[in-house]
């Protein structure tokens, strides 16, 4: 038996007449007597009774037409499901953030939530070279990162470009609002990031650029550790613009690094010449729209 056969005996069950359940099909009636038929012989019992001018149903033909309901409005709902995903209606959206993050993606996830409520959500966060595996190795569908890397696998946009900042204690002597790499070599630095990680690097090649030399102390991956330590005058530290508009109940005070070496650029990737889909199609659509809309999530 297929699907097809039991939509036919269910119309015949509730129409009581071939003739009835044929038009309602929009078939013949001596095809649809020959499935009947066929449906018979396959399970080797009679499912339709005649009781003068009307059918009636045998026992087994109440067995059948139980579930005969069931497993049609299961395909229904099957061939309904699979089309809302297939439109980003419904599904899973897999992606990796960076371990700065971007500043204003609640409030994007939130607004993407309202548009598509049955979607669901897997966040991985992490360093940019690791989420860059996480898409090779199908884990996560997007992943925002932050820029320059090796790309040759996957498919980018651009989202947007960011300065560095110097940070240091309320309690120390301020800078005039903005400063050069030169002005901060031999401030006591932490690094927020370790050695092998790209912020690190990112540092480092500015002031070799400049032909400076910083005076590293520390080096630290978590931000809520390293805005402690320079709050309580441990030390100073070069963070990305994200870091001083995610956290900012911190006794520090932030100055624009003018360089042109320093600053970020964030991406958002996905596989090349892959399948990318619908809810993914969707939120990326929604992610670049809302950077050219709201100036609180660009520099």
């Amino acid at each position: 038996m297929d699907i097809r056969q039991l939509r036919y005996f269910i119309a015949i069950v509730e129409e009581r007449k071939i003739s009835a359940a044929a038009e309602r099909l929009h078939i013949s009636q001596p095809p649809l007597s020959q499935q009947l038929k066929a449906m018979e012989d396959e399970l080797g019992t009679k499912l339709i009774a005649r009781h003068g001018k009307f059918l009636g149903v045998t026992e087994a033909g109440k067995a059948l037409y139980k579930y005969a309901l069931q497993m049609t409005q299961l395909m229904e709902e099957a061939r309904m499901e699979v089309k809302e995903v297939g439109n980003g209606l419904s599904g899973g959206l897999t992606i990796g953030i960076n371990t700065f993050s971007v500043v204003g993606l609640p409030k994007l996830l939130h607004q993407f939530h309202k548009e598509y409520p049955k979607v669901t959500y897997k966040i991985h966060q992490n360093e940019s070279s690791h989420l860059c595996q996480l898409v090779r190795d199908r884990i996560v569908e997007l992943a925002i990162i932050r820029l320059p890397l090796e790309l040759d696998d996957f498919s980018t946009i651009h989202l947007y470009t960011e300065p560095f900042y110097f940070i240091t204690s309320n309690k120390k002597q301020p800078f005039n609002h903005q400063v050069m790499l030169a002005d901060i070599q031999n401030r006591p630095l932490i690094l927020p990031s370790t050695e092998g990680l790209g912020v690190y690097y990112m540092i480092l090649e500015a002031f070799s650029k400049a032909q400076l030399h910083p005076n590293i102390i520390a080096e630290c991956s978590d931000i809520s550790l390293l805005l402690e330590l320079v709050a309580c005058q441990f030390g100073e530290a070069i963070v990305p613009e994200t870091v001083i508009k995610q956290y900012k109940n911190y006794n520090i005070q932030a100055f624009k690094i003018l360089d042109k070496e320093i600053s970020a650029n964030t991406g958002l990737i996905w596989l090349k010449d892959h399948y990318l889909s619908k809810t993914a199609q969707n939120f990326t659509q929604l992610l670049t729209g809302y950077l050219q809309q709201n100036t609180d999530i660009q520099h």
